[in-house]
């Protein structure tokens, strides 16, 4: 036979006295459909072994102020509380403790974490329509941590995921029970990465005649590291953010072909650093020497003006302008412009300079590149040939500096050939990832590694 006791409250009568549930035993509170309610102030506890029990229907109401402490083990309580709507949205701001339906059928989605957090914070997010390979979803950890860092954001883009996180505190931040994704947590944080990319310089002009050749122009000239100077006058480039695992292809442009009696040198090819996830940085290969009554080639820096003729132009913020042939007989053509200079003008039988280089750290050392070629007799700078004297061929330029090629004396004299040019990367030692080809030199200074492509090849994040 079952006893009951009925009352409107069940109080402790001082503060030596219990209401106590025998080990073992059960007491039942209220029938189908009451409520117990727990005041502001008390504090219910459970001896071991005892249990309180709310039959279907009922509820235990906790009052504002009173406490529930659990100093053992409480089971049945859900932890997260799923959201009934579904988020089709592009964006969605999370609120700690919620689970979320994520359906990315017509759209990809960024989910904002917290901006703040507390130690066991939790959240879910799962692929509703299985749809996240199509239209992926992306955490922005909102300036806290997720897995120790904050870049780059993590991508989920796998059919069917469940992203299950948990907040651990400032150092590691938001860590995945379960991700099913373990891509992001392999590639290393984006870095920056300084450059100098030269192009091949062009080829001297060749003779014809009683004329001499003009000078070849310097490759393009573009330079990041240090506030250095790029060429033509302009100023220090925006270093590149690369990333882990992108390959990042190097061209290494080669120098322009020197010009035979009559015939222009050719243009020196172009310089590059391509990326999929960068804009692609180009230097133009520089202008060829002109031979005869030809104007200079356009290009980087400009190659110098044939027999009374302009120098080519230059790239902006990348070269100089080639200097001018004069109406004269023998030695007189434009030099080559350079990086750091214009090509100066032939003057009666003399050839004009080649174009200044310009000085750049990025290896360590102070180095001069990518002079203008001069014209016939003219000279030649920062690595720029040298202007054929009369009897003398047209001088080569100096490898891996971009620099023009010297153009050719009269007669049957040969013009020089251009520079092939160099792509130089620096980046911190803690980022560089050893994975390159083409054999580029691999040196360091101070926290920085720095590749030094003399030839083509690649750098993979």
């Amino acid at each position: 036979m079952t006893s009951k006791i009925k009352v409107d409250n069940i109080n402790k009568v001082s503060d030596d006295s219990n209401i106590i549930n025998k080990s073992g035993t059960n007491i039942t509170m209220g029938q189908n459909g009451d409520t117990v309610i727990i005041p502001n102030g008390v504090t219910e506890q459970i001896q071991s072994g005892g249990d309180i029990q709310v039959q279907s229907g009922g509820q235990i109401t906790i009052a504002s102020g009173a406490t529930l402490t659990n100093n053992g083990t409480a089971t049945g309580f859900a932890s997260i509380a799923w959201q009934s709507s579904i988020v089709t949205a592009a964006t969605l701001t999370a609120v700690a403790g919620n689970g979320y339906w994520i359906d990315t059928s017509s759209n990809a989605c960024t989910i904002t974490l917290p901006g703040s957090a507390s130690v066991g914070d939790r959240l879910i997010f799962t692929d509703y329509a299985r749809t996240w390979a199509s239209y992926n979803v992306t955490i922005d950890p909102n300036s806290l941590n997720f897995q120790g860092r904050t870049t780059p954001q993590p991508v989920y883009a796998t059919s069917g995921q469940s992203v299950d996180i948990v907040y651990s505190g400032a150092t590691k931040g938001w860590i995945p029970n379960s991700d099913d994704d373990v891509t992001w947590e392999t590639q290393p944080p984006p870095y920056t990465a300084h450059f100098l990319v030269i192009a091949g310089g062009g080829g001297g002009g060749g003779p014809q005649s009683s004329y001499g050749g003009g000078g070849g122009g310097a490759g393009g000239y573009r330079n990041s590291f240090n506030s250095e100077a790029s060429g033509g006058g302009g100023s220090s480039e925006t270093p590149l953010t690369f990333n882990g695992g992108i390959v990042y292809t190097i061209t290494v442009g080669s120098g322009g072909a020197a010009g035979t009696s009559g015939v222009n040198g050719t243009v020196g090819q172009d310089s590059s650093i391509a990326g999929s996830d960068i804009t692609n940085i180009v230097s133009a290969g520089g202008g060829y020497g002109a031979s005869s009554s030809n104007t200079g080639g356009a290009g980087g820096s400009g190659g110098g003006g044939g027999y009374n003729q302009a120098g080519g132009s230059g790239t902006s913020n990348q070269g100089y302008a080639g200097g001018a042939g004069v109406a004269a007989a023998n030695d007189g053509k434009g030099g080559g412009g350079g990086a750091g200079g214009t090509g100066a003008d032939g003057t009666g039988s003399t050839g004009g300079n080649g174009g200044n280089g310009v000085a750049s750290t990025i290896t360590g050392a102070s180095v001069t590149r990518a002079g203008g070629g001069g014209g016939g007799s003219g000279a030649g700078s920062g690595g720029g040939g040298t202007g054929g004297a009369t009897g003398a061929g047209g001088g080569n330029a100096t490898a891996n500096t971009g620099s023009g090629a010297g153009g050719a004396s009269t007669g049957s004299d040969n013009a020089g050939v251009g520079a092939i040019g160099v792509v130089i990367l620096r980046m911190p030692t803690a980022n560089y990832s050893g994975t390159t080809t083409g054999v580029p030199g691999v040196s360091t200074d101070g926290s920085d590694t720095i590749l030094t492509f003399n030839a083509s090849g690649s750098y993979t994040g």
